[in-house]
């Protein structure tokens, strides 16, 4: 059940307007992005650089040198080449 002060209506145009005091909490500023997503049915509402800074704690650890493009690749084509069943064509 909603508590007084964190209920929100969707516009006419879809719109959402995050009330002041949460604006203020959360230091949001006009015409500052926010990303949105769905999880577990709810929708999650993130200033950019938020995600930015998790994203970049998540991947500290990867060496700046190596492709991770290059690297997925190679991996999903061993997993192709050990799919294979020897003597059996396509056809």
């Amino acid at each position: 059940m909603a508590t007084p002060g964190n209920e929100i209506q969707i516009g006419p145009q879809g719109r959402l307007v995050v009330p002041a005091a949460l604006r203020r909490k959360l230091g949001l500023h006009p015409g500052e992005r926010l990303l949105i997503r769905v999880k577990d049915g709810a929708l999650i509402l993130e200033p950019r650089q938020v995600v930015e800074r998790r994203l970049r704690e998540r991947f500290r650890k990867v060496d700046p040198h190596v492709s991770l493009v290059d690297a997925l690749i190679t991996e999903r084509r061993a997993e192709a080449a050990r799919e294979e069943i020897p003597g059996e064509g396509a056809g």
